[in-house]
């Protein structure tokens, strides 16, 4: 009797371990900790600047990330390469406009990852994801994919990476080569380069 009651023990707790096994853990994004970094391109030279998560959340099962969700406060939008206070403020206001991100009709961005495909052989510190998700910008979703670097310790999740979007997909259309013919040393590249870091904790 004693056996059974001891065997019947141990298959509860195997099971018990199985079952808990699956379970999904949330980290939630410390949006002071956490930044976008973006650099947009013209015939004439670059500006770069930065731009603010309000909320997020990443999910893993199993020590692996299946699914993430951003939101990007659009009105947050800040040059980093331009000293002048008045040129500063004029290009910014000028991105938040209806010539490129309308802020004011789409205050925020969105991207939702929706698939993580691991890196075989990724270094220590290197990208060890292949990241698939939709971003969405002036209510217009489209697909983009890049890598990044998603690394759990304890409670804590950080993650950082670099992908690019087409601005042309997201009808802004402002010195685009994409809508407008002959515009010389006036075009902006369609291409805009995103780096971002996070910071999450359960």
């Amino acid at each position: 009797m004693k056996k059974t009651v001891t065997f019947l023990a141990a298959a509860l707790l195997s099971a018990a371990v199985i079952a808990g096994s699956g379970e999904k853990e949330i980290y939630t994004v410390n949006a002071e900790k956490s930044t976008i970094f973006w650099t947009g391109k013209k015939v004439t030279g670059e500006h770069t600047g930065t731009l603010a998560i309000k909320s997020g959340t990443v999910t893993v099962e199993n020590g692996m990330p299946v699914a993430a969700t951003f939101d990007i406060d659009m009105n947050s939008i800040v040059c980093t390469d331009l000293e002048d206070e008045g040129t500063n403020m004029k290009l910014v206001g000028h991105l938040k406009s209806a010539d490129f991100f309308g802020v004011e009709a789409h205050p925020t961005g969105k991207f939702v990852a929706t698939s993580f495909t691991p890196i075989a052989g990724a270094k220590d510190r290197e990208p060890n994801y292949k990241i698939k998700g939709t971003l969405t910008l002036k209510g217009i979703s489209h697909e983009i994919e890049f890598e990044g670097l998603i690394a759990m310790k304890g409670s804590g999740l950080v993650s950082n990476g670099s992908a690019e979007f087409d601005r042309a997909k997201y009808d802004i259309r402002y010195g685009s080569g994409s809508f407008f013919e002959d515009l010389g040393d006036k075009t902006i590249y369609d291409e805009v380069g995103l780096t971002f870091v996070l910071s999450a904790t359960k």
